[in-house]
């Protein structure tokens, strides 16, 4: 008999909200799936500096999203406490496991996963697999690119969901030696990048209870419904998204706007000294290393609402949605808006797959590779409101077939997707 395959899946666990606690989840499920694989999450405590002043558990969601599964969830690692960094890399080496994937997203962590991943190399022949989300980062300070170095050097291969991360790798790497995979098979020199995708998020099921035609009219939705769904962060462009929707419903009076999801940085009491502190002295480091068009401290989008007088055409809800609320504003929608003013793959658009919503995107980072415009969904010139007021239209007079959006996505499965993580040759 093949002994099993041991797996560590590294990043935020199930306790953690956000899209990264979604894929790390989904992904360590998905080698559970398989009868070959023992699975493992070894996860943060603290993800970012104590400074940084935001609420990042997951407080609504009620579902146990490891339940009759067989994986196993330990949280070790505190960003603050280097004590913890050698702990986690301890508990690694004597999981004794064939592969670690470290689920990467914030320049930040290269100082602590770099640490951790020596002391891992040095006791174990695990496989060290950097899950990039990025490269080069959204907000690109001055250290950004020295803690990325630091990080993502200590990998022995990597997965890239587009080929526009690939570049950005070999560009931050330029002689790195790293070989372009679109099978799983490791390259016999150098390193090697696993050309993936963001798989679709099967964990959101739709509702097949749901009376969309009672949501709309509790909710005064009009017959043609867009949806912004997540975090509110400045580079997802909501402020495009809602000053191109003004515009079309100065001629439409048959659309209404969803906006579902958290103000990223309001979700602490500010009346509290310990937020006061933590504001002051996270926005001092701001400025002392973040270029100021990507401080998003002043970066209100919802004031915009009201500016252009469409309070009765938008549905509002700000605060983080729970799990097991997430399906009802999918299924209530006609099509997913992701403006972006730059876009690495996206959760967001892994979730509207999953319901087949066509995708309505400006022309930044991946989207030109995922999104066939006309086919599956439009895509807009980039920060050019009156053409993404086009689109929206457009995909209204003609509407996308939702099985070419099925007939797009089905080889993005997470099954697809561990195996060519496993086929090492």
């Amino acid at each position: 008999m093949n002994k099993k395959k041991k797996i560590i899946c590294f990043g935020p666990g199930t306790k953690f909200k956000g899209g990264i606690a979604n894929y790390n989840t989904s992904l360590a499920k998905s080698f559970d799936k398989r009868k070959d694989t023992e699975t493992h999450i070894v996860s943060w405590i603290q993800q970012y500096p104590a400074i940084v002043p935001r609420e990042f558990i997951d407080k609504e969601s009620r579902a146990n999203q490891l339940e009759g599964t067989r994986i196993k969830e330990v949280y070790l690692t505190d960003f603050n406490n280097p004590v913890t960094w050698r702990k986690t890399a301890d508990h690694i080496i004597s999981l004794n496991a064939d592969q670690l994937i470290i689920q990467w997203y914030n320049a930040m962590q290269g100082l602590p996963l770099s640490r951790m991943v020596k002391r891992i190399r040095r006791n174990s022949d695990v496989e060290i697999i950097f899950d990039l989300h990025f490269v080069v980062p959204k907000e690109n300070s001055n250290l950004d690119t020295f803690f990325t170095k630091m990080g993502l050097k200590t990998a022995d291969s990597y997965i890239v969901h587009s080929l526009k991360t690939n570049e950005e790798l070999n560009q931050l790497f330029p002689d790195g030696n790293i070989t372009l995979s679109y099978d799983g098979l490791r390259a016999n020199e150098g390193k090697t990048s696993l050309k993936l995708y963001h798989p679709i998020y099967d964990m959101f099921q739709p509702d097949t209870t749901f009376d969309k035609g009672k949501f709309k009219q509790e909710h005064k939705l009009r017959k043609h419904v867009f949806l912004f769904f997540g975090f509110i962060r400045k580079y997802k462009g909501l402020h495009q998204a809602i000053e191109a929707f003004a515009k079309l419903a100065e001629k439409r009076d048959d659309v209404s706007l969803m906006i579902c999801g958290e103000s990223f940085w309001n979700t602490l009491d500010s009346s509290k000294l310990s937020t006061k502190i933590k504001e002051a002295t996270f926005g001092l480091l701001k400025k002392l290393f973040l270029k100021k068009e990507d401080d998003e401290k002043n970066y209100r989008p919802l004031e915009l609402i009201k500016t252009f007088g469409i309070e009765d055409r938008v549905m509002l809800v700000n605060k983080f949605v729970a799990n097991e609320e997430v399906p009802q504003y999918f299924q209530a929608a006609d099509s997913v808006v992701l403006f972006y003013l730059t876009a690495t793959p996206s959760g967001i658009e892994s979730i509207s797959y999953n319901f087949n919503m066509p995708i309505l995107a400006t022309k930044v980072g991946h989207f030109p590779e995922t999104i066939e415009d006309g086919f599956n969904g439009y895509l807009a010139n980039d920060r050019d409101i009156n053409d993404m007021v086009r689109v929206m239209d457009l995909s209204i007079e003609k509407p996308i077939d939702r099985e070419n959006v099925n007939s797009k996505t089905k080889e993005m499965s997470w099954e697809n997707y561990t195996a060519v993580i496993l086929n090492k040759g």
